[in-house]
């Protein structure tokens, strides 16, 4: 006789049902555990921002009045953005196996309120809160690596490549920036649906790889992410040594376009904008249409 073949995974239908409960045990968490886990999970992402720069340093182009010109060594693009997004995986393969609340992942607890089992009132509060302890955990990131002098790495080849990835950044367009928020999230709320089929930690970590790499890979946009990419690059821009421009022989003017305000106005809001969209609307509101909506009679 044939073994019967097992498949060890919850079916979607399953994981509405999951997604749901987590749902609303995010939203009735205590408000200081929310808050630490939210700095954890700021942190995490941090991390695997940290990693993606360190890998693609070398191969960030710089934009000049002349055109555009590599710092150093020219890899191809989709090779380097590849790259970057299978090491960006750790940040949210930390999150969800570590344990911590992603502002953009609990957009699926649109799934309990639409349901009626979580109020606006604890949809918001808990977004509210989770995304000032993601920025307090991204930030805090950014400051630590930056008093590392971790930039200094590889000739000063992290820093630029920082500084080029946020200079990138906070130049899109306002509604260029809402489009790629709501590709990322889209993603993001993807690979966090699908570890609610695991029943194991390869499991997670296999339905986190993809999504999140093909994210990163496109150059979609991660509002908690970019917690860290900007910040950092801004604290480069202000406070790095004379020896690192020097080596890279460019000058904080070089990045006149890169500013608080423009990460906030330019990148941050609408890149938010955009993940709420992707994630709440066509993930989590697509899904509960499909598997918890009432039947009609």
């Amino acid at each position: 006789m044939s073994p019967e073949l097992h498949i060890d995974a919850l079916l979607p239908s399953e994981m509405a049902t999951r997604a749901e409960y987590i749902g609303v045990r995010k939203a009735e968490a205590p408000l200081l555990t929310m808050f630490a886990l939210a700095i954890l999970a700021g942190a995490f992402i941090a991390l695997g921002a940290v990693f993606a720069t360190t890998v693609i340093a070398g191969d960030m182009p710089i934009k000049t009045m002349e055109g555009t010109t590599a710092l150093f060594t020219d890899f191809p693009f989709g090779f380097n953005k590849l790259l970057a997004g299978f090491v960006f995986c750790l940040g949210l393969i930390l999150v969800v196996v570590g344990g911590a609340e992603l502002f953009t992942g609990n957009n699926l607890i649109v799934m309990a309120w639409a349901s009626g089992k979580v109020s606006s009132s604890a949809l918001l509060r808990n977004w509210g809160v989770v995304y000032i302890g993601n920025f307090v955990g991204a930030f805090g990131t950014a400051l630590l690596v930056f008093i590392s002098k971790q930039y200094l790495f590889g000739g000063g080849a992290v820093g630029a490549a920082a500084l080029n990835i946020a200079q990138a950044k906070v130049g899109l367009g306002f509604i260029q920036a809402i489009a790629l928020g709501i590709l990322c999230n889209t993603l993001v709320c993807l690979a966090v649906w699908m570890t609610f089929s695991a029943r194991s930690t390869i499991d997670k970590i296999a339905a986190i790889i993809f999504p999140v790499t093909a994210f990163v890979a496109a150059g979609f946009e991660h509002s908690i992410a970019n917690m860290y990419f900007i910040p950092i690059a801004l604290l480069i821009k202000n406070f790095g040594t004379t020896e690192f421009w020097g080596t890279i022989g460019r000058t904080p003017a070089d990045y006149s376009s890169l500013s608080w305000e423009s990460f906030l106005i330019d990148n941050l809001l609408p890149v938010t904008i955009g993940n709420i969209i992707g994630g709440a609307i066509f993930v989590a509101g697509i899904y509960w249409i499909i598997f918890l909506r009432p039947a009609r009679k």
